[in-house]
């Protein structure tokens, strides 16, 4: 059953979504080459904590770390590790925070120092379809619009859908209906309404849509070990139209970009 929301109850998710994107925007410049995984969780952990919140994937399903942390060919829900990083990695980086009773949850993939240029193309190309959905998370359409939107650009560009993770409503619950796939029809699936809270989060490969899930029961890689990557944004529908409750502008101004991209989808709280 989708839990739809108020106004108040998304001012709430508000905060909670920000916190995550402060999260990630603080980890910007620890990510480089010969920092592990298990020390950004560490950093992450305690500054959820510090801020008044509860780390939203930690003890989830008997995950046993705050990120989910995904280098290279992880998909998602890698656990972090003391494996180092290395020059030309990439790493998803997947963050959830519990505060005032709501969730927040949403995902970045870092380049480790240089990466190569058809990873940086595949990275920039997803984020685009990321927005593409956005633009479609308008009360009257369906969740197989923003489905459609975010299939289409990532596979007419070559790249590989996964089919098998999804994106989900949100609230106090961190998995909640919807379900948001990153393919299918324009016009199918669940209507979209006011005070819908969804996490658009689409996962794509460099090469295959195929992935294999491994026996620790979390980390997901692709089957041809190509590079994968993941962004998702929290999107409240509000006033009939999408508004973020999450955004990238933290990681942004930690790396000294310029960006204009979250412009038309800015949520004002009441």
């Amino acid at each position: 059953m989708v839990k739809l929301k108020t106004k108040e109850e998304i001012n709430l998710m508000y905060e909670s979504a920000q916190l995550v994107s402060k999260t990630l925007g603080m980890l910007v410049k620890e990510v480089k080459p010969g920092v592990t995984s298990l020390y950004l969780d560490k950093l992450a952990e305690e500054f959820i904590r510090d801020h008044e919140a509860i780390p939203g994937f930690l003890g989830m399903y008997d995950f046993p770390n705050t990120l989910c942390m995904s280098p290279n060919e992880q998909v998602v829900h890698g656990i972090p590790n003391n494996k180092p990083l290395k020059e030309g990695d990439i790493i998803s980086i997947d963050c959830g925070a519990l505060k005032n009773g709501f969730y927040g949850d949403q995902a970045y993939t870092f380049a480790v120092g240089e990466i190569s240029p058809e990873v940086q193309k595949m990275m920039e190309i997803t984020k685009r379809s990321l927005y593409a959905g956005i633009k479609k998370c308008k009360a009257g359409n369906k969740i197989g619009d923003i489905s459609f939107a975010i299939q289409l650009i990532c596979e007419n560009a070559g790249y590989g859908v996964v089919k098998e993770l999804v994106g989900h409503g949100l609230g106090r619950d961190m998995h909640e209906d919807p379900q948001v796939p990153n393919y299918g029809k324009k016009g199918s699936g669940v209507r979209i309404e006011e005070g819908l809270v969804i996490a658009i989060e689409p996962m794509i490969n460099l090469g295959t849509d195929r992935v294999k899930f491994h026996n620790d029961g979390w980390t997901v890689t692709t089957r041809d070990n190509q590079p994968s990557c993941h962004f998702e944004h929290d999107v409240a529908v509000v006033d009939g139209q999408p508004r973020l409750l999450s955004t990238f502008k933290y990681i942004y101004e930690a790396q000294g970009i310029s960006s204009d991209e979250e412009e038309e989808f800015l949520y004002q709280p009441l």
